[in-house]
């Protein structure tokens, strides 16, 4: 028996793969390192999909706002839950 290779309307099917979603919580991870005036060394990044939940803490409200701005910039998140509290340290 001869089986005909699968076409879709005759054309190849497409190939979808699934994002690598530990590829861009190490790309949100990186552009938190690297954003000024934000200490994200206390700062969890996690990807479910194309959101990005943010936990941990900073010093300051600005830092948690920094946090948030900086992860909405990094192609491939759609949506930031940011759940950073900010800790005074004295």
């Amino acid at each position: 028996m001869v089986f005909k290779e699968r076409t879709f309307h005759g054309e190849s099917p497409e190939e979808i793969f699934p994002q690598d979603y530990a590829d861009l919580e190490t790309r949100v991870a990186d552009c938190l390192t690297a954003t000024d005036g934000l200490d994200a060394s206390d700062v969890a990044v996690v990807a479910k999909g194309n959101m990005i939940l943010l936990t941990g803490t900073v010093a300051t409200p600005e830092e948690a706002d920094r946090a948030e701005e900086a992860t909405a910039s990094v192609e491939g998140v759609d949506e930031v839950v940011n759940r950073i509290s900010v800790v005074a340290f004295r």
